[in-house]
């Protein structure tokens, strides 16, 4: 095939790739279905790639001429290896699909075979899925999931909920699931999953909780129950999926900028779980989630006394100092500032000196550029000069660096 040349109006603009489903935008350019679709929907581009000009409207014309045109260009030249490409099916309409779903709200001997189908559109192209989402099939879910153990069985509650994570919903679809008037209802009843559910079960319910609560009003964040805290905790013990443990640990993120959130999260035993993570992790972005929410809990009391009742706490923090990034780096030392200026008992400085915690202080003013963290360095370092800069527990080529 690369020794064939293709007629230039069959390549697609964005790819340039031979199209297989042409489609208009209404520029009046004609691109290829799958990768107009991904430029419109998963790049969030409302624009014409080719002209620049806005597109107001994103619908997309089936270019039927073009199609049959290629079809024949693949046929004569078949014996040189171009096979035909077959003629793509139409879009679902949106009506087709509030049919369904009609059908499966006044039948529930209707709602497994519906879901079957929602299934099935749902895999088809990015067009298809914005009718799902268009034609109420994110609240039809929701309401399944709402009714599980009530009037759903668990099967279909557990495809419904499997079924709408994999729609990925838009923001504005969860922020009206979470801010209506059932959206504690619908809350409630992912927390119910994450308690009883299946492992599979619990990962999608914490995946869309995390999707769900970051569009969330801030008073439903300022006022989520301890029982929340206790599953996503569980979650993360449990180490289900590196997806569900990354979702557990951005919404602790989301959930904890309140004081009394943090104080729910340190009762329910986030602290140690989140030492334990870090133990074990290799992994950037979980390093730098676990010691952003490391830091603000650390910031109670309650949280350091939790850190320090940890063997490996200080020294698993500490070590984490320019092992991951600047922005673990940074983290990982306003644990150690906090601990030093509000818990500094004689023991935690001698422990601090012991598993490097002191010497690693010393290494970040040889290295770091970022001028708040050198000056919350020093500070440590000043605070406690007459205990640690004597220390042989400090190399000789760091001690150089101990401020005056």
């Amino acid at each position: 095939m690369d020794e064939i040349e293709i007629p230039s109006h069959f390549l697609c603009p964005i790819s340039m790739q031979l199209m297989r489903d042409p489609v208009i935008v209404a520029t009046g350019i004609t691109y290829d279905r799958e990768s107009i679709e991904k430029w419109l929907y998963s790049c969030k581009n409302n624009i014409c790639p080719l002209t620049k000009q806005d597109l107001q409207n994103t619908d997309l014309t089936p270019n039927h001429t073009l199609r049959r045109l290629i079809q024949a260009w693949c046929t004569l030249n078949a014996s040189n290896g171009i096979e035909r490409i077959p003629t793509p099916k139409p879009p679902v309409e949106k009506s087709q699909i509030l049919k369904l779903i009609n059908e499966a709200k006044n039948s529930s001997k209707m709602q497994a075979k519906c879901l079957k189908r929602l299934r099935s559109i749902s895999q088809g192209s990015q067009s298809d899925r914005k009718s799902l989402e268009a034609a109420g099939s994110v609240e039809f879910l929701a309401s399944i999931i709402i009714k599980k153990n009530d009037e759903v069985d668990d099967h279909v509650s557990d495809e419904a909920l499997n079924l709408l994570y994999n729609l990925d919903p838009s923001d504005e679809k969860f922020k009206k699931l979470v801010n209506d008037e059932h959206g504690t209802k619908f809350v409630d009843s992912l927390l119910q999953i994450l308690k009883c559910g299946n492992f599979q079960s619990r990962a999608y319910a914490i995946m869309l909780l995390k999707s769900a609560l970051s569009v969330a009003d801030p008073t439903h964040l300022i006022s989520a129950k301890i029982e929340l805290f206790i599953e996503i905790v569980h979650i993360l013990k449990d180490q289900i999926s590196q997806q569900a443990t990354k979702a557990a640990l951005k919404l602790l993120v989301e959930i904890c900028p309140w004081g009394r959130n943090r104080i729910k999260a340190i009762e329910a035993g986030a602290v140690y779980v989140l030492i334990e993570i870090l133990l074990v992790t290799s992994e950037k972005r979980t390093s730098e989630l676990v010691l952003t929410l490391l830091d603000k809990l650390c910031r109670t009391a309650d949280g350091r006394a939790e850190l320090l009742k940890h063997g490996a706490g200080l020294a698993v923090v500490s070590k984490k100092i320019y092992r991951v990034s600047h922005v673990a780096s940074d983290r990982a030392v306003r644990i150690v500032s906090s601990v030093c200026k509000y818990s500094a008992t004689s023991r935690v400085l001698q422990e601090m000196l012991q598993v490097g915690a002191v010497a690693k202080l010393c290494l970040v003013l040889q290295v770091e550029n970022n001028s708040k963290t050198l000056e919350r360095v020093k500070e440590i370092l000043k605070l406690h000069s007459r205990i640690w800069k004597d220390s042989p527990c400090i190399p000789a080529f760091l001690f150089s660096s101990y401020p005056a």
